[in-house]
């Protein structure tokens, strides 16, 4: 079924919240939004939509708002710019999509509650991609009538959005699923190292094992060409971003007393990277670390706009 038109309000417009503006346009529905970045509102109207000059603005401007946040502190504020606002005129669906700890998402769904506003939980499984909706997976949680009303949105630019439990389970299964991304990147990297070690193209590992029903991912896949061509932009992930989200999966396994030890011994490998100055590359730059500590002395090639790409 078609889903109406409706008027969207994006809250952060940096690389995923983009891609669902652009998306949710060509899908036929009209959308505002608001970023700090004049770069990110600049490509918003490029992309046809309406880009406004406060949060604020947008919530009085939109039936729903999706936001797309980097940090607890920015969920914070747009709580607050949601509550200058006032209350709205019907409920308000917020589709919440950042991957941030469960007790500041839950805090923020309370609040705008006695806003009078509806929050979904729904983190978005998936990276920087032209095609979005054969991609992301996005796992809404809360209340069954506000996640079909999230879900006919999300059909734009998603694969699938199920519903897949109570307010704050969509956050604990992005929790599981980037636990997993993070031990197999750096598994694949250490594979692509230990194939150049000795003497194997790791682009014949990729042929053989890339669609292996055993060994194959969809991880393997995306990360391991990065891998093999040594370069690392554009990143569908960029290693700065994911050290919030390592850190926040930590941080939520220590408060439950659960062991870690194949992500915790991840967390370095990233750190590294970080620290040889990629932290705008991809996250299969871990590679590059590795290549390192195996003897590899040759440093990143610098691209012609100066950004270093491997």
């Amino acid at each position: 079924m078609t889903q109406a038109p409706r008027r969207v309000g994006l809250i952060g417009l940096g690389t995923m919240g983009g891609l669902m503006a652009r998306s949710l346009i060509e899908a036929g529905h009209e959308v505002v939004g608001h970023d700090p970045a004049p770069a990110c509102r600049a490509r918003l109207r490029r992309s046809g939509g309406r880009a406004l000059a406060s949060n604020t603005e947008v919530a009085r401007a939109a039936e729903v708002l999706i936001c797309s946040l980097p940090s607890s502190a920015a969920l914070n504020a747009v709580v607050a710019d949601l509550q200058q606002a006032g209350a709205p005129s019907a409920r308000q669906l917020v589709v919440e999509t950042s991957t941030l700890p469960l007790a500041d998402k839950l805090a923020a769904a309370a609040a705008l509650r006695r806003q009078g506003r509806q929050m979904v939980d729904a983190p978005i499984s998936g990276t920087a991609t032209p095609t979005p909706q054969q991609a992301w997976i996005m796992y809404l949680s809360g209340t069954r009538a506000a996640c079909r009303e999230a879900a006919a949105l999300a059909r734009a630019f998603t694969l699938d959005a199920p519903h897949v439990g109570p307010l704050g389970t969509g956050t604990k299964l992005k929790f599981a699923a980037n636990h997993l991304v993070a031990i197999y990147n750096v598994a694949y990297a250490e594979m692509v190292t230990l194939c150049r070690r000795m003497g194997l193209d790791p682009a014949v590992a990729l042929q053989h094992l890339g669609h292996s029903p055993y060994l194959g991912t969809g991880a393997m896949r995306l990360r391991v060409p990065f891998m093999i061509e040594r370069r690392y932009e554009p990143a569908t992930m960029k290693m700065a971003l994911w050290q919030k989200d390592m850190q926040v999966i930590g941080e939520m396994a220590r408060s439950v007393h659960c062991p870690t030890p194949l992500f915790d011994a991840c967390a370095s490998l990233y750190t590294g990277a970080m620290a040889m100055g990629l932290g705008e590359s991809d996250t299969a730059a871990t590679a590059e670390v590795l290549g390192r500590l195996a003897g590899d002395r040759g440093l990143p090639r610098l691209a012609a706009d100066g950004v270093r790409r491997g």
